[in-house]
């Protein structure tokens, strides 16, 4: 956050836009493309001629080579691809609200689904740290929102608050992080696979947490509104 910051103080804000704009076009794809695989997999016909693909790289010969990249995929992911391709160029040219929070939406469910917590002490000293953070960087400096409104890049949801007045085009916009998504996410899942390892068919711990974090968040914009303040 820091550097990004810093980088805001010395280059141009639009050479930096156009920069990270290109990165998260390309991540922003991919992650798109992996998120919604799984649920496109039901709109594909029994009959769909659906070939495997193979992407190996390797480095050395013989006994020493080394695999590098070995990725696998099929006809159905490059459909994916090229619906996902749609968003990012959309994105690219436009910088559409939806076309933001659909890569900010990718993003985080591939966080939550890629990072693990081994446990609930851990969980409990990463929110405290967030927590910390948070406060440091929002209320100790402008350097959180500096950058959240500097930089156009899907690191953050967007939600237009003249919805109403201006439809599609709204342009007034409340912002939440994907970090604030991504890190109570990782401990509501860790909450959720302890949940399912009880065995009792019962989703306690998980349905507290989300409930808490729904609340938390509800909580966050009401305090926000009445005090005109980054929270």
């Amino acid at each position: 956050l820091a550097p990004l910051w810093f980088f805001l103080q010395i280059f141009s804000q639009e050479y930096i836009n156009l920069l990270l704009s290109m990165y998260f076009f390309v991540l922003g794809i991919l992650a798109l493309s992996h998120t919604i695989s799984p649920m496109m997999n039901r709109f594909f016909p029994a009959n769909f001629p659906n070939k495997q693909y193979q992407l190996l790289f390797t480095q050395g010969s013989g006994e020493s080579k080394e695999e590098i990249v070995n990725y696998e995929f099929d006809t159905k992911d490059l459909v994916c691809l090229a619906l996902s391709s749609v968003v990012g160029v959309w994105y690219l040219l436009r910088k559409h609200w939806i076309a933001n929070n659909l890569f900010g939406l990718a993003f985080s469910l591939n966080g939550v689904e890629l990072l693990h917590l081994n446990n609930v002490s851990t969980g409990c000293i990463l929110l405290g740290g967030l927590f910390i953070y948070d406060v440091f960087w929002v209320f100790g400096t402008n350097v959180m929102v500096t950058v959240a409104k500097s930089f156009e890049a899907p690191i953050k949801l967007v939600f237009p608050q003249d919805l109403l007045e201006k439809g599609l085009e709204a342009d007034n916009f409340a912002m939440l992080g994907l970090g604030d998504i991504v890190i109570p996410g990782i401990f509501i899942a860790l909450l959720l696979r302890f949940d399912i390892s009880l065995k009792k068919n019962t989703h306690t711990y998980f349905y507290t947490s989300f409930v808490a974090y729904i609340f938390g968040l509800g909580l966050t914009i009401f305090i926000m509104h009445i005090f005109k303040h980054a929270q």
